[in-house]
C-alpha cells in the first residue's frame, strides 16, 4: 500500500471525538508512516493546552497557530497526519492539505457526543448545550470537509481498527481516479 501512495501524506480531517488521532496512529504504522497530531505540536511548540490557547489567544489565534504547524507539516512525505477538527476553516489550509491524500473521518453526533462527554479539554464544548454545539459546528463544516478525497462513515461499535483497515482498502480507488484525470 504504501509502494502505491508514492510517499504522499495522509492527513485526517473531520470533527473532534471522530477517532482522528487513534485512527491516525494504526494508519502510520500499518504504512511504514511517521505520525503527526498537529494539536500535540502545538500544544508541545506553545507549552500550552489547546484550552490554555484558545483562553489566551482566541479561536483566531489557534486558528493561525494550526496554519502554521500545517505548513510546516506539509513540507515532509511518508506521513499520517491528525489535524484539528476547524483546520478546514481556513482557506489557506486547504493549500497544505492538497499536498497529500484528504480522508474525512465522519461519524454520527450522537457517537460523538457519547465520546466527548466526559472530555473537558474541548474549547468549543465548553456550551450550554454541547450537543447541539456539536451539530452547529458540523452543519457549518459539512461543505469543507465533503472537500476531501475520501469520505468514511464510523458507524456505532466500529473499533478504530476496522475503521483504518477500511480506509486503507479504500485508497487505491481514490489514487486510481487521481492517475486518470
Amino acid at each position: 500500500m504504501s509502494s502505491l501512495l508514492k510517499g504522499v501524506n495522509l492527513y485526517l480531517i473531520g470533527m473532534m471525538g471522530v477517532g482522528k488521532t487513534t485512527i491516525g496512529r494504526l494508519l502510520a504504522k500499518e504504512l511504514g508512516y511517521g505520525f503527526v497530531d498537529t494539536d500535540n505540536v502545538i500544544a508541545q511548540a506553545t507549552g500550552k493546552s489547546i484550552n490554555e490557547l484558545f483562553t489566551e489567544e482566541g479561536e483566531a489565534g489557534f486558528r493561525k497557530l494550526e496554519s502554521d504547524v500545517l505548513s510546516q507539516v506539509c513540507a515532509f512525505t511518508k506521513l499520517t497526519i491528525s489535524t484539528g477538527g476547524g483546520i478546514v476553516l481556513r482557506r489557506e489550509n486547504w493549500g497544505y492539505l492538497h499536498h497529500g491524500l484528504i480522508v474525512w473521518l465522519d461519524a454520527p453526533v450522537e457517537l460523538i457526543y457519547s465520546r466527548l462527554a466526559e472530555d473537558s479539554t474541548r474549547p468549543l464544548l465548553q456550551d450550554a448545550d454541547p450537543k447541539g454545539k456539536l451539530r452547529s459546528l458540523l452543519e457549518q463544516r459539512i461543505p469543507l470537509y465533503s472537500q476531501a478525497d475520501l469520505h468514511i462513515i464510523e458507524r456505532e461499535g466500529e473499533t478504530p481498527e476496522e475503521v483504518a483497515k477500511g480506509i486503507l482498502e479504500a485508497i487505491p480507488s481514490v489514487l486510481k481516479t487521481q492517475d486518470s484525470d
